[in-house]
């Protein structure tokens, strides 16, 4: 932070200040020096830091916050998905069929035809796609189609055969390849059986990542989004893993977002112990190990204390043995690991718990700030653990609305229904909530998780179908978990999240006070100005200062 003989280089007026002190926003002005915030206070006292050649930036009625940090993405894997086709508004096999063509004519020397969001939830034939249904239009390329929940995948022939997956190719450990009535293949891959084509398909050149990155860092500032959890995905992605990139773009002075790395957990606690001591810059930080518990509740994936509802031939199960999964927590913990862990499933999210448990027990209790991710299926039982125990509930809102309500309901019964995403519940209780996107399963725009927090309106998009109203959460406790929650889960909460004096000069300006508007004008709001570090990254062009 400056000394008082230093005068600040910004200072930014507001009528609506929302420093996440208080549950509104304020009247305040913000002065920076450097890189830090060096005062917040009234017009009169952020005067005395104020010379000639400060600039001054008075916005008025908009609101100015700390920048959002999205504490669940997958940053590589979404700037693919960026880049690819979003099958998101189909709404039948035929649409997205059309799309696929259209984008494989669009691109001629793509080696590989991406796709991401398709949902055959919302489709009018209510089934599964078929290889043969892009083999109609795209047969001499392959063709890797993700659902969107991301556990399961759409391929035509031609990737079969380039990853040679034909009738006699058995499941891997955790996975399946769907086969018809004649035992061939039918295109759609689960869960590990997706991994060959992403061996294939992800196998991009390091001026292909580039490219990759910077979209994403352009996307972020035009979002408003400054800090980032990038998570250990499945897999299928590995070959997107590329941290020494980030670093160069870091010494580079081109890295515009704070990336918080966490690789797999998987045994091999000196690989682990190697990159926590590589990576520690303020930019670019280790900071945790993450894994998959299950899968998804639409692909019967996930981990389920009793069997599914609509399919009682199982209850999905774990990516790992029970066993492996609290001696991998234990180890890691004892070594001073942040943990995080995929879990959808009630089985899932007891399996964690439990192992969290069992980490305290052995190692003893320690500010560990263990996370549990997504959360979208809770036993009663374990509502309180949370807080018990210490552990963060890592969640994104827009899930809710991703499946088709009905096709999830059906999964998983009434019984099991009432403490679904219970973001209010978790909160009351006593968990710090820290919320996320899960980019690319949900678009990185902050609005659309903050709306779905604050409104729980489900997947049909209308004001009266409220999925448990109980469980809405204020638009100031949305807000803060989605910047002090994400520091707090990041191990930063004394540098980011909150707008205060030494704190790092992270902050955005929005075109509007959301405190004074309808809720339904959230999602109409959009970022003037992005500052990270003290330098404005984004500037809406028909922002006035």
């Amino acid at each position: 932070m400056c000394s008082a003989r230093r005068f600040a280089d910004t200072i930014i007026f507001s009528n609506a200040v929302f420093t996440g002190l208080e549950d509104h926003p304020v009247q305040a002005a913000i002065a920076i020096c450097e890189n830090r915030i060096a005062a917040v206070g009234t017009k009169e006292e952020v005067e005395v830091w104020k010379n000639d050649a400060t600039q001054i930036i008075d916005v008025q009625d908009q609101l100015v916050m700390a920048g959002f940090h999205d504490f669940h993405l997958h940053l590589m894997m979404g700037s693919v998905a960026m880049n690819s086709i979003n099958l998101v508004a189909a709404r039948s096999c035929a649409e997205a069929v059309e799309q696929v063509r259209a984008f494989a004519q669009e691109r001629p020397e793509d080696p590989w035809i991406l796709g991401f969001a398709w949902d055959s939830g919302y489709w009018t034939e209510q089934r599964l796609p078929n290889r043969r249904d892009l083999d109609e239009v795209v047969s001499d390329r392959p063709v890797l189609l993700f659902h969107a929940e991301g556990h399961y995948a759409w391929v035509n022939s031609k990737a079969l055969e380039l990853v040679q997956i034909d009738r006699n190719t058995e499941n891997p450990e955790y996975g399946m390849i769907e086969k018809d009535e004649d035992g061939e293949p039918t295109g759609i891959l689960y869960e590990g059986a997706i991994m060959p084509c992403g061996e294939l398909a992800f196998d991009f050149s390091i001026d292909k990542q580039k490219e990759l990155l910077h979209s994403f860092l352009k996307q972020a500032g035009q979002l408003g989004v400054t800090s980032v959890n990038d998570l250990y995905g499945l897999e299928l992605n590995r070959k997107l893993v590329n941290y020494e990139l980030f670093r160069e773009c870091e010494e580079s002075g081109e890295l515009s977002v704070r990336i918080h790395l966490l690789p797999a957990l998987d045994g091999d606690l000196d690989r682990a112990k190697q990159l926590r001591a590589q990576y520690q810059s303020p930019f670019l930080q280790f900071t945790g190990l993450k894994q998959f518990i299950d899968g998804v509740i639409t692909g019967y994936t996930a981990y389920l204390l009793e069997p599914y509802s609509d399919n009682p031939a199982t209850q999905g199960s774990t990516t790992y043995p029970p066993e492996v999964i609290k001696e991998w927590v234990v180890e890691a913990d004892r070594e001073g690991f942040q943990i995080r862990f995929h879990v959808i499933g009630d089985g899932a999210i007891r399996l964690a718990l439990d192992a969290f448990e069992e980490a305290q027990r052995v190692n003893g209790k320690r500010d560990s700030r263990h996370c549990v991710e997504h959360i979208e299926v809770l036993h009663p039982y374990d509502v309180h653990r949370f807080a018990k125990l210490g552990v963060i509930a890592s969640m994104q809102p827009e899930h809710l609305a991703q499946s088709e309500r009905g096709v999830y309901t059906s999964r998983i019964g009434k019984e099991r229904d009432h403490y679904v995403f219970a973001l209010q519940t978790l909160q009351r209780t006593g968990a710090v909530l820290a919320l996320g996107s899960d980019f690319p399963i949900a678009s990185l725009e902050p609005m659309l998780e903050i709306f779905r927090a604050v409104t729980r309106i489900d997947s049909s998009g209308q004001a009266d179908q409220v999925w448990h109203p109980k469980e809405r959460v204020t638009l100031a406790e949305a807000l803060r978990a989605y910047t002090w929650g994400s520091a707090y889960g990041s191990f930063r909460e004394h540098e980011l999240g909150t707008l205060e004096p030494g704190k790092l000069a992270d902050l955005i300006v929005l075109d509007r006070n959301l405190f004074a508007v309808p809720v339904e004008e959230i999602l109409e709001t959009q970022v003037c100005l992005t500052m990270v570090n003290g330098q404005i990254v984004y500037k809406k062009e028909s922002f006035a200062e």
